[in-house]
């Protein structure tokens, strides 16, 4: 912001200020690394999933809310252990980068401390890589106590081996340029920051676990009330959020920037055969998924792991579908979950070509659908009916009393109220339910019925 002079209406000049444009999104440009090697799958050229991963890198930035400047694409024999790309590269990106404007850079690979320092030092430019854009991305997005405590610890597991890869403002150490007596407190001023943040990893460990026994409580809750859980999966922008929507009826945020949704959110939908069912959204996946956020969210992906039924939401729509399908079936591996019964949900058929969708037909544990659109929303809630555990239901005749209003509204949640009497202060309710709540409302059960 700058001040000017403006005329004052009886001539004397006066001070006022005028607002300079400020750009309000960071300008950066973009590096992605390609291997010549011949690449492992018949039909695609080496270096095409690279590119992908380059172009999925700018939805990324945009989603942090970055400008793209510009981007580079480079394909090598092999990897630079100490600067990536190699050190004649580094020189045409510091040119482009100030050419473009762009005071940061973003690499598509996870670079190491050392690659990350000589790169900074190289290009005179901020550098982050795939995985911390990953990590801002998600602290810009996490709402409740439960995710911002998951990213932080996310971040400063990253942040800890990097702590002296960071040039001088994070070193702490003396060297060349503290020269003779600067090197001891130097080092100690290193540990302590080291120290705090390995005090502060443990501080938040515990706090993720006391949120764990909590989550643990709540869904004993509503396992005490049986109804089967089943969770959404799939790659990051793939539409479950507006599946989540149409199923249940909720107002989730759906959004095309990437991880949009991370904090899980579970509403009750109701199925075919009545009965009702407990729908899990969650994070969504990607490509090279930093593992120490995975860990960090342990206890948001327990839901998936609690689930009897998996929802593969895939958005069909993608060219690049199958191959982030297989990064789904990755992850749920690392989670245990791979011989879970699952759905593999196509979803945004709307975006294709009408010829195309005439030839589509569920099958195979596949259904078709446009969440958008609400096409084979039916054929799922069936498909999901069929492979949610059964829990048959049955018929009888309990005996309430007439201020238990809370059991009556779960009879009526759960299964069919045939009839109602009033006998005294009894409220007589024939009723059909399943048989795991019959079991538990034994003790009501009307004599003689």
């Amino acid at each position: 912001m700058t001040r000017a002079t403006a005329p004052h209406p009886q001539g004397k000049p006066s001070r006022m200020k005028t607002t300079q444009p400020v750009p309000s999104r960071e300008r950066a440009y973009l590096v992605g690394l390609g291997l010549k090697r011949q690449s492992r799958v018949p039909g695609i050229e080496a270096g095409e999933a690279e590119r992908e991963s380059l172009r999925e890198l700018e939805e990324l930035a945009r989603s942090a809310g970055a400008e793209i400047a510009g981007s580079a694409m480079q394909m090598r024999d092999s990897i630079d252990p100490a600067t990536l790309v190699g050190r004649g590269k580094l020189e045409e990106i510091k040119v482009e980068a100030q050419m473009r404007g762009a005071p940061l850079v973003i690499f598509d690979r996870n670079l190491s401390p050392v690659q990350l320092r000589n790169i900074e030092q190289a290009t005179e430019c901020r550098v982050i890589d795939r995985t911390q854009l990953i990590l801002d991305i998600f602290a810009r997005h996490a709402r409740s106590r439960e995710g911002q405590l998951q990213v932080e610890l996310a971040q400063l597991n990253y942040m800890l081996p990097r702590l002296t890869g960071r040039g001088v403002e994070l070193s702490r150490l003396g060297g060349k340029r503290g020269g003779i007596g600067a090197r001891g407190p130097g080092e100690q001023k290193l540990e302590t920051d080291r120290r705090r943040i390995r005090d502060r990893v443990r501080t938040i460990q515990s706090a993720i676990e006391r949120v764990r026994r909590q989550r643990r409580v709540r869904r004993a809750a509503r396992e005490a009330v049986p109804l089967g859980t089943v969770a959404l999966v799939g790659y990051t922008n793939a539409g479950k959020s507006t599946l989540f929507n149409a199923l249940s009826g909720a107002t989730v945020l759906a959004s095309p920037q990437m991880f949009a949704t991370l904090d899980p959110t579970v509403r009750a939908v109701e199925l075919p055969s009545r009965r009702r069912a407990l729908l899990s959204d969650t994070v969504g996946f990607i490509r090279e998924l930093p593992p120490g956020l995975i860990a960090a969210f342990r206890a948001t992906l327990e839901e998936v792991q609690e689930s009897a039924v998996i929802l593969h939401v895939t958005d069909f729509s993608n060219p690049h579908h199958a191959e982030h399908d297989a990064e789904v079936s990755k992850i749920l591996t690392e989670l245990g979950v791979e011989g879970r019964p699952r759905i593999r949900v196509l979803n945004k058929i709307d975006l294709l070509p009408e010829e195309e969708r005439d030839r589509l037909r569920s099958g195979n544990g596949n259904v078709f659908v446009s969440a958008q659109r609400g096409w084979g929303l039916d054929d799922l809630r069936l498909r999901i009916d069929e492979l949610l555990p059964v829990d048959p239901t049955v018929r009888l005749a309990l005996d309430l009393p007439i201020a238990d209003g809370r059991t009556l509204a779960m009879l009526h949640a759960q299964g069919r109220v045939l009839a109602t009497e009033v006998r005294d202060s009894i409220l007589r309710v024939r009723a059909e339910i399943p048989e795991s709540l019959a079991r538990r409302l034994a003790p009501l059960q009307a004599a003689g019925e």
